[in-house]
Formats: C-alpha cells, structure tokens, sequence
C-alpha cells in the first residue's frame, strides 16, 4: 500500500508541468495531499501508531499556528498572501498548507536523526529551508501566493524575500527540534523500512532540478536550489548507501 500511494503522489509530481488552468490547481493540491498522506503511512509502518498521531497532530497545529502568525503579522517569513484558489481555510491559512509541512517534516526528521547527532534541530531547519528553495518560487510563479519585497532576496528568487528563507530556518529548527523530543525513536519490530523517505527525498531533490531546468525555465533555481539542497541530503544519502544501521 505505501508503495502505491507514494506512486500516486510521485506520478502526480510528474504530471504537473503538463497541465494548465483548474486541472494544475487540483494536481497541486492533490501533490500535497497524497505526499503527505504516503509520509503518514511511512510514519505508522516504521514507527507506529502512537508516532503517526503525534506526528500528524503536532506538526499541524504547529504549521496551523506560524502560518496564521505569519499572514497576520509578517513575522518571521515577511510580507505575504495566500490565493484563495488553495481552497478551504483555518483561521487565515488555507488546509493544503500545514499538510505541506507534514509532507516533508516527517523525512527531513529521519535524515536529521540519522546524522546530526545533537544538532538535529539546526539539521533539520537547515532542509525544511533548503527544501523551501524548491517549493516557493513554483509556488509564487503559478499565483498560489504572493510576497511584498522590500529588502535582499533569496538568489535567482527575485519575488521572494530573503526573509522568508530565515523564516523557515527559525520555524524548521523549532519544529524538527520538538519532534525529535516528543517522538519515538525505535522502529517497529516488523515494518517499514526507510526505503520510502529515500526515495521521496532523491525524488523531491531530482525534480526540483529537472523541473526548473526544463519546465520551469529557471536554472539559476535549479543550480542553487539544487545544490544547497542537495548538500544538505548528501551526508544523509552517503550514510545510507554505506548501510550504517
């Protein structure tokens, strides 16, 4: 079943540069969803049922409540606004967006405490910050939200504000470092193993280069983002192939 919903919500990825008008809102919602939900299924195979509730619950109220702090008062990630076509909202924050987190908090927390040892917190904001190199120039590009730029801005992202990289860093540390505290930290005897985060990760990093390359025609996106990013994973895909339990 994990391999089928992480299909889905890959092969939806793949189909987003293709289509255009309502059918690229409902993909873009609908990427969200699916990766979220197949981290979710990762998490209550690998980990169980108590971690998956925690997980779900804690990391939405948490992106439930910076989000909302955000829009209402610029803080911590800048100036921005949400299109109303991502769809029903909590308080100020369309529902899409703390399952965007959740989509991605989940495997940035498995590489974290796989190699950061007591800098997982710093880890773990540094890829949910990288990851966000990817995610809101496309974003911003398609109209889903918008950003008032008065300052420095991110590199190759000249409608995104330098702020909201910062903004991201503070907001994942806290996250990540919260995480790590409150969540189990043993597999279960019999379950999933960390195949499917491998895979979401290598994926996630691939198609945001492809993607800007070839799509999107942004390379300076896809050379930036995809080598901070892609630095940020690499200790963790190096350990991996090594096979250190």
């Amino acid at each position: 079943m994990l391999v089928a919903v992480l299909s889905i919500a890959i092969g939806l990825q793949v189909l987003y540069p293709l289509v255009e008008g309502e059918g690229l809102r409902v993909i873009t919602l609908a990427i969200v969803y699916w990766g979220a939900g197949a981290m979710l299924l990762h998490a209550l195979l690998a980990f169980g049922g108590r971690y998956a509730l925690i997980y779900l619950s804690f990391t939405f109220f948490f992106a439930l409540i910076i989000e909302h702090i955000g829009v209402l008062t610029s803080w911590p990630f800048g100036e921005y606004s949400y299109s109303t076509d991502l769809g029903f909202r909590v308080f100020s924050v369309p529902l899409v967006v703390p399952f965007a987190w959740i989509m991605m908090a989940h495997p940035i927390l498995i590489a974290s405490r796989r190699i950061a040892g007591n800098w997982i917190f710093l880890y773990g904001g540094v890829g949910l910050a990288a990851w966000d190199l990817f995610l809101d120039p496309l974003m911003v590009s398609s109209g889903r939200w918008t950003w008032v730029v008065n300052g420095a801005h991110v590199p190759f992202q000249p409608e995104i504000p330098l702020s909201n990289t910062f903004g991201w860093l503070l907001a994942g540390m806290g996250l990540i470092g919260s995480l790590h505290l409150i969540l189990p930290r043993d597999l279960r005897k019999i379950g999933a193993s960390h195949a499917a985060v491998d895979v979401y990760l290598g994926w996630t990093l691939f198609s945001g280069i492809i993607g800007n390359l070839f799509f999107f025609s942004r390379p300076g996106v896809a050379f930036f983002a995809g080598a901070v990013f892609g630095i940020v994973l690499a200790p963790y895909f190096f350990t991996r192939w090594l096979g250190r339990p």
